[in-house]
């Protein structure tokens, strides 16, 4: 990764970068207080535990333990190393950095095979576009996307473009510039020939929609057909730079709307999204191709608590709504859905209809998950048939019994009472034979999960919770007010030098001894700069985190090195006692007595 970064660099990109904004791109952080809280991106939770300090600049999870500064975030986060989380953020603020220093993107880290991957994909995406909206080649596809409703502004804001009808053209064009065909093959963008004698392009003769990581890199692409070949898609294979059940779709430019707008809508495709951003929901994406994993939920619910569903409207749609908002409801999001007329997805009602009919009549009426499954549960039955209407009504109240709030239930109670003209006092009597048995199965479903951990590999060890020794606090306290005074940290030489009990407070005593006699500036950030231990740092910023006075007095501070002092004493003299107790037993009377005289000696020093 090039040269050194010079300190005077480090320092302005440091000044110039703000953890809040920073992290915000990752994590949907809210104000409490006078810190940012938000959900760790570093531990599965459903309530926030992650805090970032704007005045301190730093982060701290309580719940595991990570800390650090921007630049120990991005490299958390991202797998940067330290050089390439500060040219990261210099590109990001506009720093201009020495020629000597490489720059930075999404696959630059060590890996560069990945990142001529990415360049590969970068150059296609623009060499594409241009044959598109460029070329009497691309003609013919720019036709047929206009005639689709599709606008060059839209075309432009999406980067499409088409690929060639030819069989050989790009695999040449790559190699022309430096790309090894081996590699591109790992890359999805040729595929050998089955001979083995050479290789042919993957995309010919379609229009091509680039896609993105989220941080805006272009990973790989879809290719559709204009011309009523099949597949009607033809889309990249996962690759290192490309994996479907990680990324969304379009998500690196919505996630600021995402943000302002508190949402987010979730659509199957990306062709939807495209009709859906055109119409003026900015906060559009989409997964590629997959249902929504694990993965995919995670990254929504670090970034916003609210989520709208917007499937097609067929059956597989309704299946996959109702998996996508289990999925999510279990992550913490709250889920609505939008529902479509049948026979329609998003991007035919929006051609149909228009795009504010689609906003306004979609988007803005969407209802609750619960709303949609009673809808669901309709489809198919004839509630003036005795039987179908009983069936409905159990499916209602079965769905009823798994909402947690009395309130809720009420409200679903009323409904199905008011629609079938049935007493409330029957629903509920039915809805309690649910619940009862919806509790048995928990608690099969509690015994059987109990006892897979059981015989599972061992968890590793919970991160220790309760009250510190006294001790123990009183270190952690001596060094936030050395960070804050390079005064007390004379004082805390003088008195307690290197007699700090746990050898890790030991260690940033010494961070901080070092920069005293170098005269160095003492702050947090150039402390962070010193200690490249990531252990090491997460406790700095627990320490960090302790509120303090504005000054140390020095009851105070006599008070603190007395602790530290002491519990050193009372650990001889726990040792010393045990051995005086053994040398009587043994009749060692003289060893006996020795040691009681230290033990005096020791109970003295602690007064």
């Amino acid at each position: 990764m090039g040269n050194r970064i010079p300190d005077e660099i480090v320092e302005q990109v440091q000044k110039s970068a703000d953890i809040v904004e920073v992290i915000g791109e990752y994590v949907q952080l809210r104000k409490q207080g006078r810190n940012y809280f938000g959900l760790c991106p570093f531990h599965g939770e459903n309530t926030p535990s992650f805090s970032v300090s704007g005045e301190k600049q730093i982060f701290h999870c309580f719940g595991c333990g990570a800390g650090g500064n921007v630049f120990s975030f991005l490299r958390q986060i991202e797998g940067y190393s330290f050089s390439e989380a500060v040219t990261h953020l210099a590109d990001k603020y506009h720093i201009d950095m020495p020629d000597h220093v490489t720059a930075v993107s999404s696959y630059s880290s060590g890996n560069s095979d990945e990142q001529k991957m990415a360049e590969a994909h970068e150059l296609l995406k623009k060499f594409y576009h241009h044959l598109l909206v460029n070329t009497k080649e691309g003609q013919k596809a720019l036709d047929y996307l206009l005639e689709r409703g599709i606008s060059m502004e839209e075309i432009e804001r999406f980067e499409i473009g088409c690929a060639l009808d030819s069989w050989d053209f790009i695999t040449k064009f790559l190699e022309r510039r430096g790309f090894e065909a081996g590699l591109m093959e790992k890359a999805g963008l040729i595929i050998r020939r089955e001979n083995g004698d050479g290789y042919f392009d993957r995309f010919r003769n379609r229009i091509m929609f680039p896609i993105h990581d989220h941080h805006g890199t272009t990973v790989a692409f879809s290719g559709r057909t204009f011309t009523g070949e099949h597949p009607k898609y033809m889309n990249s294979p996962e690759t290192p730079i490309f994996r479907k059940s990680k990324l969304l779709y379009h998500f690196h430019q919505a996630r600021l709307h995402i943000r302002k707008e508190e949402r987010a809508v979730l659509f199957e495709g990306f062709a939807d999204v495209i009709s859906a951003v055109g119409s003026g929901v900015k906060e559009a994406i989409a997964t590629m191709g997959t249902a929504l994993t694990e993965e995919h939920a995670k990254v929504i619910r670090r970034n916003v608590g609210e989520v709208i569903l917007c499937y097609d409207s067929d059956q597989a749609g309704y299946e996959a709504t109702l998996k996508a908002a289990d999925m999510l409801q279990k992550r913490g999001c709250t889920v609505k859905v939008a529902m479509i007329p049948d026979g329609l997805d998003p991007d035919d009602y929006i051609k149909k209809f228009g795009g504010e009919k689609f906003k306004q009549d979609v988007i803005g009426s969407s209802v609750t998950i619960m709303t949609f499954k009673m809808h669901y549960f309709r489809k198919g039955k004839n509630l003036s048939d005795e039987g179908d209407r009983l069936a409905y009504i159990n499916d209602v109240l079965k769905e009823v019994s798994q909402l947690s709030g009395p309130l809720e239930q009420e409200i679903y109670i009323k409904q199905l009472a008011n629609e079938f003209s049935l007493s409330l006092d029957s629903l509920k009597e039915q809805l309690s034979v649910f619940e009862k048995e919806s509790a048995g199965r928990k608690r099969d479903s509690g015994r059987n999960e109990l006892q897979e951990r059981r015989t599972s590999v061992p968890r590793p060890p919970r991160k220790k919770t309760g009250l510190r020794p006294a001790h123990e606090n009183a270190e952690r306290l001596l060094i936030a007010h050395m960070i804050r005074d390079r005064d007390v940290i004379r004082k805390v030489l003088d008195r307690v030098g290197f007699e700090f009990n746990l050898d890790q407070h030991r260690a940033i005593a010494a961070y901080l001894y070092a920069m005293y006699e170098e005269g160095a500036d003492i702050s947090i950030q150039q402390l962070f700069k010193r200690i490249d231990d990531q252990e090491l740092g997460q406790l700095l910023t627990d320490i960090l985190m302790l509120q303090i006075n504005d000054e140390l007095s020095e009851t105070e501070l006599s008070d603190y090195v007395k602790k530290v002092l002491n519990y050193r004493n009372w650990s001889m003299i726990k040792e010393k006692e045990a051995a005086r107790t053994e040398a009587e037993r043994q009749k060692d009377f003289i060893k006996a007595a020795t040691l009681a005289q230290e033990i005096i000696k020791l109970n003295r020093s602690l007064k």
